[in-house]
């Protein structure tokens, strides 16, 4: 094993010895809740933290879409300033006198239309605008913005304005909807994500997250060489025993290198010219690599760190814009050459904005609303997207309303790029209805959310004076076999196993299943001669 693929070193008492007394009170569960890894967490190595985890829900639901698709979610970690991004200019004296040190002067401005601007350093944006493949939406937030970076990173995952909640938006509607890794995990990752490990996005009430490293360069070493870590040839002490396990948990996080590989291989000997060997440069470079050798991956996290400019923010935030618009911009050359530039639609977001008055420091302390910035051809043209906050009206913290709510944006994206139904979307948003915003794309065709198997079968789920039925449509006289299961993966009943003629069939679960239903999630399986298909459902 190479020094450079080392997990860690843990100090015996005598160099090359294998010392029996160290950790002697440690069982491998103890020794798991000191790193935090019970239950899936994250750890270093190689020092990079990585997220041992499962594929999840979310994950495989969006492996098995039937559009390609693809989104591209780029966090701005620390909390963007969008009135240095997205310059009001129509407003330009009450934004002036409010920033009078860190303000943008108009000869620095890009101009975007009469009313806004971007600021110099974002020029290599000009020509994506210019191309139509960016979209601006205005004052995205929410009421009574929690101005806590961890909070905040929460709420924007969680959608829950209420109440803590440990889950994620895609993962609860994944966990939900497509249940398909009990039986058959998906041949590629659902989901990557890079420098931001554990975003609950990604978690679901049982099952979590996607293939996560913080370090780009670690996936990179992935992708180039679809290795895992070693565990031959390690003694049989108590401390290899908890080094071989470690690396045993570690290489779950890594089922998917050799098919990582594979795509990064197939896509070119060479990278793509132009990319900066920054940090978002090289995350996007690697997934622009990905997605040219068709991984099939359809969600992507990407993070931009060191937005929290409370001091210094003429020079820091400027050099944080200038390195993501070459990122955004190289990559949009790098899929327009390919031919994917139509199919991957990338979104900023962020905790919160930054207050509209500068502070004492030449910077800006924690704010509620701020722009989200869209890319790609998709959007059929450049453009902004609702109502820009009321400058003159601010809260007694200093701070702007927002007016367009966060969770709008979650629901436009849901349904009209990942062609989620808006009943699902709704409840998946926690009850919440939203209309879609017009970001010059839609869904059309059929919806991925019946499901429908290799034959041409329908089935849906539906709720009625506490009885679960399931509603199946075939065009054909075919067998179905169609049994039911428990989360862990367990049958508990065989509801039909028999020829089913051509039309409709309504199954009531709980009869069919003629054995006692505890409470709670369950799985149904369909099974025929040409295909089969999974789906959660609830017993009440």
């Amino acid at each position: 094993m190479s020094d450079t693929n080392k997990p860690y070193t843990i100090q015996s008492n005598k160099k090359g010895s294998c010392n029996t007394e160290d950790h002697v009170k440690w069982n491998r569960r103890s020794f798991l809740q000191a790193l935090g890894l019970v239950g899936g967490g994250t750890m270093m190595l190689a020092n990079t933290p990585l997220s041992v985890s499962r594929p999840s829900p979310l994950s495989i639901a969006l492996s098995q879409a039937e559009n390609d698709n693809i989104l591209i979610l780029c966090r701005l970690s620390g909390g963007n300033d969008g009135f240095n991004t997205i310059i009001p200019v129509y407003d330009y004296d009450i934004y002036a006198n409010a920033r009078p040190l860190i303000k943008i002067p108009p000869s620095e401005f890009i101009s975007l239309s009469d009313e806004y601007a971007m600021p110099k350093p974002m020029n290599k944006l000009e020509s994506v605008w210019g191309d139509g493949q960016m979209k601006i939406v205005h004052g995205v937030g929410y009421e009574d913005s929690s101005l806590s970076h961890f909070k905040g990173s929460d709420i924007y995952a969680n959608t829950n304005l209420v109440e803590e909640d440990r889950t994620g938006f895609m993962g609860r509607y994944f966990q939900d909807i497509y249940p398909d890794y009990v039986f058959n995990p998906p041949a590629s990752p659902p989901s990557i994500q890079i420098g931001s490990i554990g975003n609950l996005i990604f978690k679901g009430p049982e099952n979590d997250f996607s293939f996560a490293v913080s370090d780009p360069k670690r996936l990179l070493q992935i992708a180039q060489n679809g290795t895992s870590y070693n565990t031959e040839g390690l003694g049989e002490c108590t401390y290899n025993d908890k080094v071989r396990h470690l690396r045993e948990v570690t290489n779950t996080t890594f089922t998917y290198a050799d098919v990582i590989s594979a795509a990064y291989d197939k896509s070119g000997p060479t990278d793509f010219a132009g990319y900066l060997d920054d940090s978002l440069g090289r995350q996007l470079s690697i997934i622009s690599r990905l997605i040219k050798g068709g991984l099939g991956t359809k969600v992507y996290l990407v993070t931009l760190g060191g937005f929290d400019t409370h001091n210094n923010q003429t020079q820091r935030h400027q050099e944080l814009l200038n390195s993501f618009s070459e990122a955004i911009s190289t990559f949009y050359k790098d899929l327009t050459a390919a031919g994917w530039d139509d199919k991957v639609l990338t979104m900023t977001m962020s905790e919160f904005g930054r207050r509209f008055k500068e502070n004492g420091s030449l910077g800006t302390d924690h704010g509620t609303a701020a722009p989200t910035m869209f890319f790609g051809t998709a959007l059929n043209g450049n453009g902004f997207v609702g109502e820009h906050p009321d400058l003159s009206n601010l809260t007694r913290g200093g701070n702007v309303f927002n007016t367009t709510d966060f969770r709008q944006v979650y629901a436009t994206v849901m349904k009209e790029w990942l062609c989620v139904d808006e009943t699902t979307v709704g409840k998946v948003l926690l009850g919440g209805s939203y209309e879609s915003l017009d970001l010059g794309f839609n869904c059309s065709g059929t919806n991925p959310n019946i499901p429908t198997d290799g034959d041409g079968i329908t089935h849906i789920v539906t709720y009625s004076d506490n009885q679960t039925y399931i509603n199946i449509a075939t065009p054909e006289t075919t067998h179905m076999d169609i049994a039911l299961y428990n989360v862990i993966g367990q049958k508990v009943a065989t509801l039909r196993n028999e020829v089913v003629m051509e039309g409709e069939l309504i199954i009531d679960v709980k009869q069919s299943a003629n054995t006692r239903l505890s409470t709670g999630p369950y799985i149904y399986r369909i099974e025929t001669n040409k295909g089969n298909y999974s789906r959660s459902i609830l017993i009440s």
